[in-house]
């Protein structure tokens, strides 16, 4: 059975705290087993890039940009291979993987630009004979700890633009799919990045927390649920370390009488099911104002919902496969149960679903529930499944009180052929990332991915140029140099000024 270890200062390493397998989800079994690292193992890595950091940081900004073009060729060239060993541990399907590896890339494409993102600004004579100017410096050893629903993105929105201002880099990767976050450090490595500016070690939570103790990591970087977003920022900024943790999500899409419903409920469709739910930017909640709406958009979502194909990741007809694990399969059932329970409409039952060949895989059919209400507890949590909720209004204004007053802000999106509606909406939401008639609103690579409340902890967003400043720190300079033609100043007590 294959081994995934640890990789320390260039090198694949063993050892830690013991073994975990690593499960098809396709069919059921271990496929491969990793390793688990234990504090002394995030010692090694953190000295790995402690010793790198400086070297890098002092190669001039276009011979690391240079790098980082090399990597992103790399990848690109690597695409196919990289999405089918995802698409094998994670269960997403081989197109799905393609693209989580791309939104990656357009990170890394973005960074390649680091002589220009890391300019400061400079202002002559700012007083008598002073320049003023700043510069941007990288911190140092930052950290990532990324989730398993996308195992290329996520550690390259992190690793791309940290390394790419000047920081070394350790990533603690899912592991429930971690081979391709090894992949991609032996590929930077490739690339012409030094041993140590990139580790990866893999674990669960002793090495979460060694990581964020550690006195030489100066930055931590998180994605995954919230409950575990808030303790880990709680625990590194007590430390003094700057953070930016991503929590889950339950994002909502009103859907407007004038909405185009056959362009709706194709972006919902695919919103809601694309990589059987496990997305922190799914659309689990369609919000349909007005009760002619809610029926037609009922309606419509039923027949679709009879098209689509659950199928392995490997087969390209298929619209989504199978969850990551048995025990999150088993998760997202017990919600459906729970809004059975507690009062909604289940109007496609995607449970029993069982896949010819793959009985044992884990396999959720798409499921329908209509007429939940904000007091479900079913509402309220992120289900992070193939299940879609219809939570109805009778306004616009209920509609945005609906997800504003929501715990979760990470997405919302509104579809409408009204320019006023959309634009008082986007106004109004009180959400992070706000799509008009795009189910997904993922901002492109060079804005800034962060939600709001428990969807976001911390300052400062991912990628763009939330992305350079998280990575970097601010130093100003005010400058002023002898010259034979001034006088020589008297003392002064008072503070400077420029009057």
């Amino acid at each position: 059975m294959r081994t995934i270890l640890h990789f320390i200062d260039g090198v694949p390493v063993d050892g830690g705290a013991g073994r975990q397998p690593v499960f098809d989800p396709n069919l059921g079994r271990p496929q491969a087993e990793v390793v688990l690292g234990d504090p002394a193992t995030v010692a090694a890595a953190v000295a790995s890039a402690r010793a790198a950091q400086p070297a890098w940081a002092a190669l001039n900004p276009q011979r690391r940009a240079r790098v980082m073009f090399e990597f992103k060729r790399l990848i690109e060239a690597e695409i196919d291979e990289l999405a089918r060993l995802l698409a094998s541990e994670h269960g997403k399907v081989v197109s799905d993987a393609k693209g989580d590896i791309q939104r990656g890339l357009d990170v890394v494409e973005f960074v390649c630009g680091a002589p220009h993102l890391l300019k400061g600004e400079h202002t002559v004579g700012a007083g008598p004979g002073i320049d003023v100017y700043s510069m941007r410096q990288p911190l140092g050893v930052c950290a990532g700890i990324t989730p398993f629903n996308f195992p290329a993105m996520i550690p390259l929105w992190m690793l791309a633009p940290a390394i790419a201002v000047g920081n070394a880099f350790v990533l603690k990767p899912s592991e429930r799919d971690p081979s391709v976050p090894v992949r991609l450090a032996e590929l930077l490595l490739e690339a012409g990045a030094p041993k140590g500016v990139l580790n990866v070690v893999q674990g669960d939570k002793t090495v979460v927390d060694a990581l964020v103790d550690h006195p030489d990591v100066k930055a931590v970087s998180f994605v995954g649920s919230s409950d575990i977003a808030q303790y880990v920022y709680a625990r590194g900024a007590a430390a003094g370390k700057r953070m930016q943790c991503m929590g889950g999500a339950k994002n909502h899409g009103v859907v407007m009488p004038d909405a185009d419903l056959d362009q709706a409920v194709n972006d919902i469709l695919g919103a809601a099911y694309g990589s059987a739910g496990e997305r922190c930017m799914a659309l689990p909640v369609v919000v349909p104002v007005g009760e002619r709406t809610a029926t037609a958009l009922r309606d419509r979502l039923v027949d679709a919902i009879s098209g689509l194909r659950v199928g392995v990741s490997t087969d390209p007809e298929a619209h989504y496969g199978p969850v990551v694990s048995a025990a999150h399969k088993a998760r997202v059932e017990s919600y459906i149960q729970m809004g059975v329970d507690e009062g909604a409409e289940l109007v496609v039952d995607g449970r029993g679903f069982r896949l010819q060949g793959h009985e044992e895989g884990y396999f959720l059919g798409p499921t329908l529930f209509d007429r939940v209400t904000p007091q479900m507890r079913s509402y309220q949590e992120e289900i992070f499944g193939p299940v879609l909720q219809i939570v109805r209004a009778e306004s616009l204004q209920e509609a945005v009180g609906l997800a504003s007053r929501h715990a979760y802000g990470n997405g919302v999106a509104i579809f409408t052929c009204d320019g006023d509606a959309a634009r008082e909406f986007a106004t109004d939401v009180e959400v992070g990332m706000v799509g008009v008639n795009v189910p997904i609103p993922v901002p492109v690579s060079y804005h800034s991915f962060g939600g709001w409340k428990r969807s976001g902890f911390g300052d400062l967003n991912q990628y763009g140029m939330d992305g350079i400043r998280f990575y970097t720190r601010t130093k100003t300079v005010t400058q002023r140099w002898p010259t034979s033609q001034r006088p020589a100043a008297d003392q002064s007590f008072v503070i400077p000024t420029m009057a």
